[in-house]
């Protein structure tokens, strides 16, 4: 079928969301729109579906989604006698209408359905997958991209993220239907009545709240601090829980900025909803000028990352991943040490491109250090490992650069409202003592030395920019740089062809992480930069790893790294 027979079929049969009927009919003479929305399938992969909300296979709407949920329900009847699917969603555009249509998928084909009634943050819906004994999860959500994408993310059991054996086993379920004619949809209203689908209460969110609890390394100190917090959910689902996990903890003040306390998946004051950046601070700053508090907060919309900002004495400092990630890991293993609650053989876990600050500090503490591939959903497979050995106590943290965090067995993803309440209290325990979280960090870097960690981006959008992407990743392959930014490089991680090569020595060794389309190069003086296109974004990363004895020296090594990456990246 070609690209014009596919619209027009759409054009015929895609009339249930009015909003599609409208956008077919705008583009109808523009080819290269029509094409753009047809020309491919919106991929499933680990990650679930993730993309531009609109008309078309190449879009996020409610065929798409439908599609996706058929295939996956193939997928579990095939395994399991009588399979269950617990549903969340955030805040963006249609969430709360995807979320109800693939309820109704689900219900049509026998499956049992635990479905929310209302948004809940990504770790939640972890969490509901565990608590109810269910076979997979679906958590619509675009997480921090703008408001024009939304996404599905598929969970599995165990409660991460779907293994790449697993999506691609769905990707062939979902590849061998017809997107309009294979598809079983129940009647919403009967299904709720009959059983199959079953709203979620309050038992399931006051137990997961009594987990986070647990995680608590200081009990009480945060009420004997009296520190001032700002807290912005970013429009999204953190509102309700990071709240009231701040409440129960004793954090008597803290402010929610008004623009962006309630859900509003257009994001009107933050277009991109990205605690990474300092935009997504743009209202919390400049609330911070009036109220003048100790601490920002602001987590994603689907609330399983946060970011915060911390009073300097001119002005507030955003902290990167990699320094609160690296701040949590000391506080919870010296306090931990201190009160002798460290397990035996503790493990922390990180992804290859977060500081390597951590296998120092975990180093200190006698910890084993597990490194692995970007996701978090490697991290939550290795605590689950740990709960089959029958130790999951083992495991004390881990964390990734971008912003994810997670203490505790209780989920098997990145939790935002764990993280936003450890942060709060390790900020009240160093207030205590007469310190900021800014002036810890620069006590790190005086022990350990200074890392820098950044990235460089650069986008390559519709089929050109995929066909770019690859020919990009195939020529670093081909002809491997010899330097970068100067240093010269020493060693090359090809994570897709599984195998590592010394330039010094001449050696090539086996990787034994799964395949990944990840290059990583290490540099003269520990430096790095790792190259690894994105698996929810068309752009390519690259991650730069600046050493350096002072901060001067690790500035000037970070921007001569990251102006060589973008010229790789442009090439």
């Amino acid at each position: 079928m070609t690209i014009e027979d596919k619209y027009t079929l759409w054009l015929e049969k895609a009339t249930e969301d009015i909003d599609l009927t409208a956008e077919l009919t705008s583009v109808a003479n523009d080819p290269e729109a029509i094409r753009d929305r047809f020309y491919q399938e919106l991929a499933f992969g680990t990650g679930g579906l993730r993309g531009v909300i609109g008309a078309g296979e190449n879009r996020m709407n409610v065929y798409t989604i439908r599609k996706a949920t058929q295939g996956l329900a193939n997928y579990l009847k095939a395994r399991y006698t009588e399979p269950a699917v617990a549903i969340s969603y955030d805040s963006r555009i249609k969430s709360d209408y995807f979320s109800a249509e693939a309820a109704r998928v689900l219900a049509g084909n026998g499956c049992a359905v635990f479905l929310f009634p209302q948004l809940e943050p990504t770790p939640v819906l972890s969490y509901a997958v565990r608590y109810y004994g269910c076979q997979a999860g679906i958590m619509v959500t675009a997480s921090h991209n703008p408001a024009k994408y939304n996404g599905y993310k598929c969970y599995g059991a165990d409660g991460c993220q779907m293994t790449d054996v697993d999506a691609n086993a769905v990707t062939d379920c979902i590849r061998a239907l017809d997107i309009f004619e294979d598809i079983k949809v129940a009647d919403f209203d009967a299904a709720v009545e009959d059983g199959r689908i079953r709203m979620i209460g309050n038992e399931l969110l006051e137990s997961y709240l009594g987990k986070v609890m647990e995680q608590q390394v200081n009990p009480g100190v945060c009420a004997e601090a009296g520190l001032k917090v700002i807290y912005t959910p970013l429009n999204g689902a953190g509102n309700i829980p990071v709240r009231e996990v701040l409440r129960r903890v004793g954090v008597a003040n803290v402010q929610v900025v008004p623009e962006q306390e309630l859900p509003d998946g257009n994001f009107p004051t933050a277009p991109y909803p990205n605690p990474e950046i300092r935009e997504a601070f743009g209202c919390a700053l400049a609330m911070a000028q009036k109220e003048q508090p100790d601490l920002l907060l602001a987590t994603d919309p689907d609330s399983d990352r946060v970011g915060i900002a911390v009073r300097g004495a001119d002005d507030y400092t955003l902290m990167s991943g990699n320094e609160v990630g690296c701040l949590l890991l000391d506080y919870i293993l010296s306090c931990r040490q201190a009160a002798s609650t460290l397990p035996k053989e503790p493990v922390v876990i990180k992804t290859i491109v977060t500081s390597n600050m951590a296998a120092e500090i975990a180093k200190k503490y006698g910890c084993e250090l597990r490194d692995l591939l970007t996701g978090f959903k490697y991290i939550g497979e290795q605590i689950g490992l740990l709960e089959k050995e029958g130790a999951p106590e083992r495991y004390i943290f881990g964390f990734e650069e971008s912003y994810g965090y997670l203490a505790g067995a209780y989920v098997r993803d990145k939790d935002a409202v764990v993280a936003s309440m450890l942060i709060v209290e390790m900020a009240s325990y160093y207030r205590q003592k007469g310190i900021t979280l800014l002036d810890r960090m620069a006590q790190l870097y005086e022990e350990y030395g200074v890392y820098r960690n950044s990235q460089v981006n650069v986008a390559f959008e519709g089929e050109r920019g995929m066909i770019a992407m690859g020919e990009l990743m195939a020529s670093l392959r081909q002809t491997p740089p010899t330097e970068i930014g100067g240093c010269q490089v020493l060693s090359c991680a090809d994570y897709q062809e599984r195998k590592f090569t010394d330039y010094v020595s001449g050696d090539v060794l086996p990787l034994t992480l799964p395949r990944s389309n990840v290059l990583s190069y290490t540099l003269a003086g520990g430096a790095g930069v790792i190259f690894r296109p994105s698996g929810t974004e068309p752009k390519i990363k690259a991650y730069i790893t600046a050493t350096g004895k002072d901060l001067t020296a690790a500035l000037a090594l970070e921007e001569a790294l990251r102006q060589a990456a973008t010229a790789i990246l442009k090439h």
